[in-house]
Order: structure tokens, then C-alpha cells, then sequence
């Protein structure tokens, strides 16, 4: 039988009664109990009853985008004499409150606290912006929360979430600029410098490792030599080129949907409004955001979003191949490649003593596999018919979640590898080289000299006898020495050319 629970002490009880306490605010759908101590106002309480699907909030890149927007709007409308300078100071201190996270509020989620799975243009999260700005700008004011729809603290100089807030904005655009700005900014502060150092480190070890000759393989079978530092060289390419990738979705990205409004026609906003909000993102960021050249494909359409989502599906489909070969040269150590010693970073098994296994190369691959998994999300919100319908996308915040976790996933798995594998990764250059003695492959640099069929013959007498394709040679005499072993030396065999080319 269950323990009774003990009684609550009066400390407990009274902030119990204190986190119970609420207040009533009205939006256009009428009344609406709120919690007394949330930023956010009624139209916000309607969606968190809405939808309470998956428990995860909007992600706080978005919040933080919109931060920007809000406070790039107030200027430009006091820029074009549509708000007060007044306004305009509450507002955007009021904005880098909430791009802060809100330190001083209990921290952002408390405030924005409404779900991925919601409507699908955003529209609950930007009228949460407004009213998190409006109620923010009550309390600067010395005013209850909850005053911002009060006709004479509005008279008085006070904000409203609709008409000082959005001002010249719709949720249509809005939204769409909150997930550009913030996956580009992601990507520029966080995924760029990750891949900049993933590339460095593999060119560096590509330069140090380039005299060190090993088997190639093809096919997971024996091939003709190849040197480490050739392998590492094409993972550092890889790199740079995940680098010009993401170059060219932050340019993808830099083009702003702000300004079409509603369906993008632009009503209710000034025609200059945003090609000025874009430069004051662009001041504000230190990013080349312009405003979209065509505002009906930057609303009705996300194409930009899914193609830079492939981007990111191609950088992790080229980390599983780096990952995966460095686990594969790794293998052992005694039984396997072993030409490869990764670091030990922690205990393999809980039955084998002494076991390490490639667990970094596992938790990158799965990072991967993650990244891969979203794009299909992400391709799915922007399919016409599904997510982009007529005028508008209505997956937005589907896409903005799981764009946003790729960028972090491949950001923080990328620093993750550099730190605990790439820093500590050592070749076994004996074990390369006693490989490649042995590799039947080596018979193909004779194939110039003494024909494909003899050479074929010398690998399968060395595969039948154990010995290998020199010792073979020289017994069969097919060539004076000095000439088999210019043939037969492992380096020319990764120069271009071939056989025969002066090595070391």
C-alpha cells in the first residue's frame, strides 16, 4: 500500500497558490484565463490549449530571429515616420530582452512555451513575439502586465502586440524571414567554423601522413597501394567542400520574404519597408540579408529551405564516409585493418576487459543518419500540396525545427569528432606496410612489363603457396631484380603514371 503523502508545507502551499494565480485578457475571440506571471497574452494561452502535441517548444533560434525582425521593424517604421521615437526605444528594448533568453524573466521558455506541431504559418508564435514585446513594454512602463489593450495607456504611449508590434508585418512573412535569419545566422556563428576545422585538421593530417603507403581497397577487397596522406586528402576535400556548400545556403538564405504581408502583395506595409528592414537585419547580424526579389515565391514556396536542408544532407552523408573509414582502418587491433589507432576515449564492453570500440565514428554516423531523416521532413513541409499550398507554406514550423537541429546536430557532432578522434588519431605505418608486402594486388604494376595473363598467374601461385607476388616473381625470374623491384615498389605505384616512376 502506497505511502500517504505527507501535507504540504505552508512555504509549498503558498507558491502553489502563487503559480495558480491568473489573470484575464482579451483578444478578438473574447476572454481568455492566462497565467498571472507569463509574458504572453491570450491569443499565446489559445495555442498552448490548442495544441499540445509533442511538449517541445518553437526552437529559441526562431524566437531569437523574430527578436531581430521585431526590433528591424520598429526602426524602419520610425525611419519612414509610421511610429513614435519613443515606441520605437520600448520596443527594441524590449527585443534584446527576449534575444538574451530573458534572463530576468525566469528565461524564454516559461514565455514561449508554445509547440513545433501548431498552426502552420507561425501565426501563434509571432502573435507570442508581439504580446512577449507588448507585456515586456508594460512592465518598462510601470504598468500590469496585461495593460497593452487598455485605450488609455495606449493613449498615454503604451504598445499594442497588433499595431506597434506588426506593424507593416504579417505572420506570412514573418515567419518564413524568422527561419532564414535564424538558420543562416546558425550556420554562419556555429556550422561554418565547426567544418573550417574539420578541414584543417584532415589537410594537416593529409601533409603528415602523405609518406606512408598502404592498400588500397575497392569492393572491401585488396587493391593497388594508395598513400594515407591521398586518403586523408580526399576527406579534407570533402570538408572544403561542405564549406562552399554552406556558403551557398547562407546566399540561399539571405533572401527575406519581410515586406509581402499577408500573400505577398505587400498591404499594410510600405513599399520601401522591406528592402530597409533586410539592411537593418544585415547591420544587425553582420549577414547580407536583401529582400526576396519575388515575395509570391518566398511565401507560397520554400524551396530555399529545402534546398539548403539537402546541403546539409550531403555534408552528413559525407561525414558517414569519413567516419565510417577511419572506423574501417581502425579495426582490430589485432584481428582487423589495424592501420589506423584511434583514441581510447572510454571502456568498449561491460563482458570483454579491455575492449575500445570506435564510438565517436558511431556517434557521428548517427548524427548522420539524424540529419538525413529531417530532410526528408523538412522536403515532405515544402511539397505542394502538403506543405506549400497557394499562397502559402503552412509547414513552416516543421521545417524551421528540424532545419534548425541538423545545422546543431552537424555543429556540435563535427566538434565533437575534431576533439575526441581527429586530435588523437595515429597511423600504424608498420602495419601499412606489412599489408601492402602481402597484397596479391601488387602483381598489376607488372601487367605493362610481362602481360595481364602472367601476372594473373604469379598472384594465384602466391595466393596458393602463401608467399607473396615478389617472392613469386623473383623465383619464376620473369624479370632481372632491379627492374622487378622499381615495379614492385609501393610508392610509384600511387604516382600518376604507374609503374616504373621514381619514388620514395
Amino acid at each position: 500500500m502506497p505511502a500517504k503523502p505527507k501535507p504540504a508545507s505552508k512555504a509549498a502551499a503558498k507558491t502553489a497558490s502563487k503559480s495558480a494565480a491568473t489573470r484575464v485578457e482579451k483578444d478578438s475571440m473574447g476572454e481568455m484565463t492566462v497565467p498571472a506571471d507569463v509574458l504572453y497574452g491570450a491569443s499565446t494561452q489559445r495555442a498552448v490549449l490548442n495544441f499540445p502535441v509533442s511538449g517541445r517548444p518553437v526552437p529559441f533560434d526562431v524566437i531569437r530571429a523574430y527578436a531581430h525582425i521585431k526590433a528591424a521593424a520598429a526602426r524602419v517604421n520610425g525611419k519612414l515616420g509610421r511610429l513614435d521615437k519613443k515606441r520605437v526605444a520600448l520596443i527594441l528594448e524590449a527585443c534584446a530582452a527576449i534575444a538574451q533568453g530573458l534572463p530576468d524573466h525566469g528565461g524564454w521558455v516559461k514565455h514561449f512555451p508554445i509547440d513545433v506541431f501548431q498552426t502552420g504559418s507561425g501565426t501563434s508564435t509571432n502573435m507570442n513575439v508581439n504580446e512577449v514585446v507588448a507585456n515586456l513594454v508594460c512592465l518598462e512602463l510601470g504598468k500590469p502586465i496585461g495593460s497593452s489593450k487598455d485605450p488609455a495607456y495606449l493613449k498615454a504611449g503604451g504598445v499594442h502586440p497588433n499595431d506597434h508590434v506588426n506593424m507593416g508585418q504579417s505572420s506570412n512573412d514573418t515567419f518564413p524571414t524568422a527561419i532564414h535569419v535564424a538558420a543562416a545566422m546558425a550556420i554562419h556563428s556555429e556550422l561554418l567554423p565547426a567544418v573550417r576545422e574539420m578541414a584543417a585538421m584532415l589537410d594537416d593530417q593529409a601533409r603528415a601522413w602523405d609518406r606512408i603507403v598502404k592498400i588500397g581497397r575497392t569492393h572491401l577487397m585488396d587493391a593497388t597501394p594508395i598513400r594515407l596522406g591521398q586518403e586523408f586528402g580526399g576527406f579534407a576535400q570533402q570538408m572544403r567542400n561542405a564549406e562552399h556548400r554552406l556558403h551557398q545556403g547562407v546566399t540561399t538564405l539571405a533572401e527575406l520574404a519581410i515586406g509581402g504581408t499577408a500573400v505577398g502583395t505587400g498591404i499594410n506595409a510600405h513599399e520601401k519597408f522591406g528592402l530597409m528592414v533586410a539592411d537593418e537585419l544585415t547591420a544587425a547580424t553582420g549577414i547580407s540579408f536583401v529582400e526576396a526579389p519575388n515575395h509570391f515565391e518566398a511565401q507560397h514556396a520554400k524551396d530555399g529551405c529545402v534546398a539548403v536542408s539537402g546541403k546539409l544532407r550531403t555534408i552528413a552523408v559525407s561525414l558517414t564516409k569519413i567516419a565510417g573509414d577511419i572506423r574501417l582502418m581502425g579495426s582490430g587491433p589485432r584481428c582487423g585493418l589495424g592501420e589506423l589507432v584511434l583514441p581510447a576515449v572510454q571502456p568498449g564492453s561491460s563482458i570483454m576487459p579491455g575492449k575500445v570500440n570506435p564510438v565517436i565514428c558511431e556517434s557521428l554516423i548517427q548524427v548522420a543518419c539524424q540529419v538525413i531523416g529531417n530532410d526528408a521532413a523538412v522536403t515532405l513541409g515544402g511539397l505542394g500540396g502538403v506543405g506549400s499550398i497557394l499562397d502559402l507554406n503552412v509547414c513552416m514550423p516543421l521545417i524551421a525545427d528540424n532545419l534548425l537541429e541538423s545545422i546543431h546536430l552537424l555543429a556540435r557532432g563535427i566538434e565533437m569528432f575534431n576533439a575526441n578522434l581527429l586530435k588523437g588519431l595515429k597511423p600504424d605505418e608498420k602495419r601499412c606496410n606489412d599489408l601492402i608486402e602481402g597484397s596479391l594486388a601488387m602483381c598489376t604494376s607488372l601487367v605493362p612489363a610481362i602481360g595481364y595473363d602472367r601476372s594473373a598467374e604469379i598472384a594465384k601461385t602466391a595466393h596458393k603457396q602463401g608467399k607473396t607476388v615478389r617472392q613469386v616473381a623473383r623465383e619464376l625470374k620473369v624479370l632481372p631484380d632491379k627492374e622487378l623491384d622499381a615495379l614492385l615498389n609501393p610508392w610509384s605505384m600511387t604516382l600518376p603514371g604507374g609503374e616504373g616512376s621514381a619514388g620514395g
